[in-house]
């Protein structure tokens, strides 16, 4: 997979099948001249059945969960995938907040892969959600909750508001890439999805 390093809507991404077609879409890429695009952010490949979790973690908690199905790859509501409920379990209210924990708290969305063999992934963590396709089937005021802990930061600051005891995370952020590597005009990176330590 190659993703843009900032992006929305699941747009400019590629599933790369082979050599050449990596050869080709890294060269057009490269030759497009914007910073942005020789940024190389390349992901594996996860088989999920047909859908994927968006999860909405506030404060420290996991507040609503939908499931983003579509018989393309791409599972984004915005290119035509279809939201439903997902009930929050206990593994994917603990993988989420353990996810937002590492990138700092706050208001994130996380987005979750249901592998057969892995188990749940946590595919990408988005500081700027979108929520338009997830209130109705979640029954969830997400901006309601979102605006309580702005409201809540304002009272009692960033590490109250998101539940941390002595001013920081409980778990140190950690990065969730797997290998950085630096090119002669251009910056890798390669992420592999993280299971952030749960049994399967």
């Amino acid at each position: 997979m190659l993703k843009p390093a900032v992006g929305s809507w699941g747009r400019l991404l590629s599933k790369i099948n082979d050599r050449e077609a990596a050869e080709a879409i890294l060269e057009h890429k490269e030759v497009l001249g914007s910073y942005h695009h020789s940024i190389f952010y390349i992901q594996e490949y996860i088989h999920k059945p047909l859908r994927d979790i968006r999860a909405f973690v506030v404060g420290g908690e996991t507040i609503a969960a939908i499931y983003r199905a579509s018989e393309h790859w791409i599972t984004n509501t915005a290119r035509g995938g279809k939201a439903s409920n997902c009930p929050i379990t206990p593994e994917i209210d603990d993988i989420c907040v353990r996810a937002s924990k590492a990138v700092g708290g706050g208001v994130v969305a996380i987005d979750v892969f249901e592998d057969p063999e892995r188990g749940l992934l946590i595919n990408e963590v988005n500081y700027t959600m979108e929520f338009r396709n997830s209130i109705a089937p979640t029954g969830v005021d997400i901006p309601g909750k979102v605006a309580d802990f702005c409201l809540r930061v304002g009272r009692d600051g960033w590490a109250a508001a998101n539940g941390w005891r002595n001013g920081g995370p409980a778990a140190h952020p950690v990065s969730l890439t797997s290998g950085v590597a630096q090119g002669r005009d251009y910056f890798l990176v390669v992420y592999q999805p993280r299971s952030f330590g749960l049994a399967h």
